[in-house]
């Protein structure tokens, strides 16, 4: 039987000029004076509406959260999320005063029969004939739902509305109620049809039957990845009339097991979740109930955000991989010291502290020092060296160590910044590192040239001009006693020896003496001046190894650290120190095309919801 023929058969029952009456109803009444009545959903709020309380809060991070990640994530990966996003904002441009509702199920459930029975008149087509529907068909008890129905892409002809009766049945009001083709049709546009509305309605009444309620099509593409929407879904248990008793409550009873199975929390004993009945449509037995739950279901005009809550849940149980890290994150002080220890190395800031307080220690004694010994050594320099240039230039291979040094330097602190972060932020990090790693040798190298080397040109003590001095007397005593005693050879001096000599050896001796009290006052200012020396080339390494890879490494980590806390809100955690497990599963009743049956979720509760 086709769609116009129902549509024929339905006429004296169903009214889709009830707008253009009410217009000429009005008209009627201002021209004979009269105020026209008022209409009864005057009263019921303005079309569209505002998300409030934690689901505000949720969407407002969810966008935020996609906002700071396109950069860093795939397309792919926000695709669920920003299909969230979309659906909320175009769903709140809507009635907030209508609740679609589809009814859904495999071939020869009695979708149809029961919507029918729902609606009190035969609306959509039943029959053995499979598919039976075809296309789906929208019943609404309330005007102002063209929007909606605009939405889910429902052609005008299959649009129906009660004629008598359904204005009257107060708790209905606000009710859209749509008849969807078989989700296990043979016929490819039905299935996709089934996918697509179901990814825009706010609740779904889920119709199987004593024969196919345990089908693994029904539970593996649908109900297992819809756990997360068990509060804005109702399975039905259909035809309990071919059933005795005790063998209708057996069946509901495994209907819930599998249910439990598939993680969808049950509405039992007060708690939110999936309401499961068994009924007949043919017979008008546990329909009256079911029509009662939907009534109070779409009074409280909770369910688009009970739907859009769920969404977000599924959205963030989809991005949780990106999002979470195992365990704790971020670079600590110890791997900041570290890596200023290895840049320490690669510029040899030990080595020319150390240089530094040998030539200190050097350029004292050879001041301090008899000028005898300081020819001594200076010969054995030109003898060694064939150079007195005490500086040598760095062999190649030492240069490509350093080189090599930085590097090893840099990715060890990668290395330690990225454990345990997700694999998109832990790549970001590493980019961030490898750029900064790039020109660093250079400008550690260019960073040594410029502070100049601190053994090139040491200070000099106060007390050295004394001790100079001291030295310059102890060879003049020497020289002194010399010539004395030449003079007394020649007959030039009278005879003594004994003064001469003694001023001699006072001379000889005093000249080491003061050499070796200079060494050891030097001790002590050298090994400072070296220690400085290394600290200052130190602090130079660390900070332009700071600047070049630490600063971006932690930008990269403060950015993820930010998105994280976002994600935190999104996932509707109560604690804001760690994210809990949100399940595996798949993202959001539209996504549901294609999804096979390893997909698992978790009962959402109360905590993640609103309410």
């Amino acid at each position: 039987m086709s769609s116009s023929t129902v549509d024929d058969r339905a006429d004296d029952r169903w009214d889709d000029g009830l707008i253009a009456r009410r217009a000429s109803e009005r008209e009627r009444a201002l021209e004979a004076g009269e105020e026209p009545a008022e209409e009864a959903e005057d009263s019921l709020p303005p079309l569209g509406g505002q998300y409030g309380g934690s689901l505000r809060t949720r969407l407002d991070a969810l966008h935020e959260l996609v906002g700071l990640s396109r950069t860093r994530l795939a397309n792919e990966t926000l695709a669920e999320a920003g299909r969230v996003l979309d659906e909320a904002t175009a769903r709140q441009r809507l009635s907030a005063r209508h609740t679609v509702v589809a009814i859904a199920g495999p071939t020869g459930s009695g979708k149809s029969t029961l919507f029918n029975a729902l609606a009190g008149v035969p609306v959509s087509e039943t029959g053995l004939r499979r598919p039976t529907t075809s296309a789906p068909i929208a019943l609404s008890w309330s005007e102002g739902s063209a929007g909606l129905l605009d939405r889910l892409a429902v052609p005008g002809r299959l649009r129906r509305r009660p004629l008598a009766g359904g204005a009257a049945d107060e708790d209905l009001q606000g009710l859209v109620l749509i008849d969807l083709p078989d989700h296990d049709s043979a016929v490819t546009t039905h299935r996709d049809q089934v996918d697509r509305v179901l990814g825009l309605v706010d609740a779904v009444i889920w119709v199987v039957d004593p024969e196919k309620y345990a089908d693994a099509v029904l539970h593996e593409r649908y109900l297992r990845p819809l756990a997360g929407h068990a509060e804005v879904t109702f399975v039905v248990l259909n035809q309990i009339d071919r059933l005795g008793g005790e063998a209708a409550d057996l069946v509901l009873d495994d209907l819930r097991r599998l249910l439990d199975e598939d993680g969808m929390a049950l509405g039992e004993h007060g708690e939110p979740g999936a309401t499961v009945l068994a009924l007949s449509a043919l017979t008008g037995d546990g329909v009256g109930e079911l029509r009662e739950l939907l009534g109070r279901f779409v009074t409280e005009r909770t369910a688009p955000a009970l739907r859009l809550s769920a969404d977000v849940d599924a959205a963030a149980a989809r991005l949780r991989p990106a999002y979470v890290s195992d365990g704790q994150t971020g670079l600590g002080e110890r791997a900041r010291e570290d890596f200023a220890a290895r840049l320490a190395v690669a510029v040899g800031a030990t080595a020319a502290g150390e240089a530094a307080e040998r030539v200190w220690r050097r350029s004292a004694i050879r001041a301090c020092g008899t000028p005898w010994l300081r020819l001594y050594r200076w010969y054995e320099r030109m003898r060694a060296h064939g150079s007195t240039d005490p500086r040598l230039q760095t062999p190649l291979e030492d240069e490509l160590t350093a080189r090599q040094r930085v590097e090893q330097a840099v990715r060890v602190v990668a290395d330690d910044a990225t454990r345990g972060l997700p694999a998109p932020w832990a790549q970001a990090v590493r980019e961030a590192a490898a750029r900064g790693a790039d020109g660093l040798p250079e400008a550690l190298d260019e960073l040594t040239t410029s502070m100049g080397d601190p053994a090139a040109r040491p200070p000099r003590p106060a007390w050295w001009p004394a001790a100079v001095l001291a030295q310059v007397l102890m060879t003049l005593l020497q020289v002194f006693g010399a010539l004395w005693l030449v003079g007394q050879i020649v007959g030039v001096v009278e005879p003594g020896l004994l003064p001469p000599v003694l001023i001699m050896l006072g001379g000889i001796v005093g000249g080491p003496l003061v050499e070796w009290a200079c060494a050891a006052a030097v001790k002590g200012p050298a090994r400072r001046y070296g220690q400085e020396a290394e600290r200052k080339l130190r602090e130079a390494a660390a900070a332009c190894g700071r600047a070049r890879v630490l600063d971006p490494i932690s930008a990269e980590l403060m950015r993820y650290r930010e998105v994280r806390d976002q994600f935190v809100t999104v996932s509707g955690t109560r604690s804001g120190a760690r994210v809990t497990r949100l399940g595996g599963g798949i993202g959001g009743i539209g996504g549901i095309g294609g999804v096979g049956g390893s997909a698992r979720w978790g009962g959402t509760r109360a905590g993640a919801r609103l309410r």
